[in-house]
């Protein structure tokens, strides 16, 4: 009985077949956990885990706040603000009373960012990401969807909902890429997706030299820039930005979390590409808009890190610390020039216990990254140190992670 009602017999034991499934998971060791964590506003990266034995202060070490813009005092002041002058909500979709005055002024700062003629917001990067590559490969009829191998789970659905032919590139390959477009009809319009900077290796695309050679066989350029806006470029505007590339590219989808600090995700590019997405992806077009409360947050980061340089630096200055400490205890740390710092396991079981015991007995949390998030084999912590981790932490961390490889007897770097 189930509140009262004789439970329902079905052909099929589902229950069975979900437990299944998830103790398949939990063999592989790729069974997610999430950390049920409080940040302390004022003096992140520490935190409160509340776990199974209460709940105890820790150091976080794999939040995707990269720059600690949602600490910023400059962003919550604007989100106490609006939220006291308009209240919580948005109040509907974007055509139904939820596109206030805010949402049309973060719009207009996000093209001036990337230096196009028109921004359009969604509820997240993944939203982005699958509306307008799904909705583009259907308004370009027979449009060939050509995507690095190493895309985000996010740019693989949208191009596999947009229901066109698709080619998949090695990664950051040139010669390839080449290969691919020179095979395909020059009046078939076709589309080049690729990332700045893959957030997993920490590499980085070669952005000028992809759009070259997407242009050179008429193709337009669509550029995930999700773990380099607001961390790289005078003004925020991502590695395009800083390798003076912005006019190569044709769209440009960022997240407002990560570097920005708050949540959200955008396309900037022509006035009619956006206008095509604005009113063809379901997607935005059936969402509830953001939270003029979080726009308000949103529109303050951009700006503040439009103009200010010091958080970039000292997040590029942070990386490359603890890259060194790491290097200098010998641990196998993934060489890379971006801001991201894997260590090795390579291991999916191993992996969730190392994370489990640096949380358990040295109040340091970080993810463990398995599969499918990365190919077997390749399996990691993945840390990012933000602008408020100090070298008394970095430290801590080290020999946590030290202990920790004795313990297990796990490769240490060659």
């Amino acid at each position: 009985m189930l509140n009262g009602q004789p439970k329902v017999e079905f052909p099929m034991d589902y229950e069975h077949k979900l437990t299944e499934a998830l103790d398949a998971l939990k063999s592989e060791g790729r069974y997610r956990v999430f950390a049920d964590i409080v940040r302390h506003r004022g003096s992140f990266p520490r935190a409160t885990f509340y776990g199974p034995d209460g709940d105890k202060d820790i150091v976080v070490w794999c939040s995707n706040d990269y720059l600690a813009m949602g600490q910023n005092e400059l962003v919550t002041a604007a989100m106490h603000e609006a939220v006291d002058l308009v209240g919580a909500g948005s109040g509907g979709t974007r055509n139904i009373s939820g596109t206030t005055h805010y949402h049309v002024e973060l719009e207009r700062e996000i093209a001036d960012l990337h230096q196009k003629e028109a921004a359009l917001l969604f509820t997240s990067g993944y939203i982005a990401n699958d509306a307008t590559l799904s909705t583009l490969a259907k308004v370009f009829k027979d449009c060939v969807l050509i995507s690095d191998e190493l895309n985000h789970a996010s740019m693989i659905e949208g191009i596999r909902r947009g229901g066109g032919p698709k080619r998949v590139w090695k990664h950051n390959d040139l010669a390839h890429l080449e290969e691919l477009l020179k095979s395909i009809p020059a009046d078939q319009p076709k589309i080049v997706a690729f990332e700045s900077v893959y957030s997993m290796d920490g590499d980085v695309a070669p952005i000028g030299e992809i759009c070259d050679l997407a242009r050179k066989y008429g193709a337009l350029t669509y550029l995930d820039e999700v773990h380099a806006v607001g961390l790289y470029g005078p003004r925020g505007g991502g590695i395009a930005e800083r390798d003076g590339v912005l006019d190569k590219v044709d769209i440009i989808e960022g997240t407002l979390a990560k570097g920005f600090g708050v949540m959200g995700g955008y396309i900037a590019a022509s006035a009619a590409v956006v206008d095509v997405v604005r009113s063809y992806a379901p997607g935005f077009i059936f969402s509830t808009s953001l939270s003029p409360v979080l726009v308000a947050g949103i529109l303050a980061s951009i700006r503040h890190l439009k103009t200010s340089n010091a958080e970039r630096e000292r997040h590029q200055d942070r990386a490359e610390t603890l890259r060194q400490k790491l290097l200098e205890a010998g641990l196998p740390v993934m060489m890379c020039e971006s801001h991201i710092v894997p260590v090795m396991v390579k291991d999916p079981v191993l992996c969730k216990q190392v994370a489990d015991e640096l949380l358990a007995d040295h109040n340091i949390y970080v993810q463990p990254i398995n599969y499918p998030t990365v190919p077997r084999g390749t399996e990691r912590l993945r840390f990012t140190p933000c602008p408020l981790h100090t070298d008394e932490m970095m430290e801590d961390l080290v020999r946590a992670l030290d202990a920790v490889w004795t313990r297990y007897n796990l490769k240490r770097a060659a």
